[in-house]
């Protein structure tokens, strides 16, 4: 296992209280130090900004590099950018990359254990009609799939955040190459990630959605991580895989309904073991973040998951089963 971390993600920081700010990283490493995982870190390289444009227009790069220029301000209602932003940005997605190039080289888990996060920001910014960039500046988990495109041909990312990553899905639509598996809550902020968003003309079921009931617990996830994610990730049997990882799903982290406890982050962790990781963080605000990520690196590095019998809901069936019908068209998952 390796962290790639620097002290300049504590830079990019808000005025006054706002949930995406410098403390939560500390919360995560307090959570990894707890743990015994704070261990093997790495100060990440800052990215350029040639490797930005690949995933974001040149007009939205510079808008944020002139916007942090200027100090303090808001792109949008919920999103900011400080003095620091473009530095700590140009680390994070940089942090993503290198996490990316190490995966491929070595089996393992490597964590970018970065802020500003980065799954909502798309091409231009604000992705799928959007109302913003839900915290985020440069997507960062892009940037790590086109690493292990460029090396492979082909790249998978799985998101768990608890909100559909929806700038991710749009940066790569289009592209049949790259597979994106979202598992989030439904009908919540960005108001994307129906069951039925597939992907663009030519990339039909390279796309997988699936929203999860309000007040999903341990045993929803489970049965929709057991019945879609797995196969069709055993089907593809990628060399690499990058994870969003959002721990914002957790109970009372403070974003969602959703009532997951270490029981499914632990359990997702072992089932990825047989891969190699690059893991960047995207949400999680409290206790999420102090014990979901720490869960989720054990589970990896055990390759145990503790759990057999399962007693989902009759919601999260019917989501699973939905998704299997409509996904089975793609994948060997009915």
């Amino acid at each position: 296992m390796e962290i790639l971390y620097s002290e300049v993600f504590k830079e990019h920081k808000p005025l006054r209280y706002h949930p995406e700010n410098p403390e939560r990283l500390e919360l995560a490493i307090e959570g990894l130090r707890n743990s015994g995982l704070w261990m093997n870190i790495r100060e990440p390289p800052e990215a350029k900004v040639e490797k930005l444009l690949r995933v974001h227009s040149e007009k939205y790069v510079e808008m944020i590099r002139e916007l942090s220029k200027t100090g303090f301000s808001f792109v949008d209602p919920d999103t900011y950018v400080s003095q620091a932003t473009w530095k700590a940005a140009l680390k994070a997605f940089g942090a993503a990359v290198d996490a990316a190039r190490l995966a491929l080289k070595k089996k393992d888990i490597y964590l970018a254990l970065v802020r500003p996060p980065g799954h909502h920001a798309g091409k231009n910014g604000r992705a799928f009609k959007a109302p913003t960039l839900g915290f985020c500046i440069f997507n960062n988990s892009a940037g790590a799939a086109l690493e292990i495109k460029d090396a492979l041909g082909d790249a998978v990312v799985v998101d768990f955040d608890v909100h559909h990553g929806n700038g991710t899905q749009e940066i790569f639509w289009d592209d049949n190459e790259v597979v994106h598996i979202d598992i989030h809550e439904k009908a919540i902020y960005p108001g994307s990630g129906e069951i039925y968003d597939v992907g663009g003309k030519g990339a039909e079921g390279s796309k997988v959605n699936i929203p999860m009931p309000h007040y999903s617990k341990d045993d929803d996830y489970i049965l929709a991580w057991r019945e879609i994610v797995l196969p069709i990730l055993e089907e593809i049997a990628p060399r690499v895989i990058v994870v969003s990882a959002g721990f914002d799903a957790f109970k009372d982290d403070g974003l969602a309904t959703m009532e997951l406890s270490e029981e499914f982050y632990q359990f997702a962790g072992a089932s990825l073991s047989k891969f190699s990781l690059a893991v960047v963080l995207e949400g999680g605000y409290s206790v999420g973040l102090k014990r979901g990520l720490p869960a989720f690196i054990r589970g990896y590095i055990s390759g145990k998951a503790h759990r057999e019998g399962i007693y989902p809901g009759y919601e999260a069936v019917k989501v699973v089963e939905a998704a299997k019908e409509i996904y089975g068209k793609w994948w060997r998952i009915k």
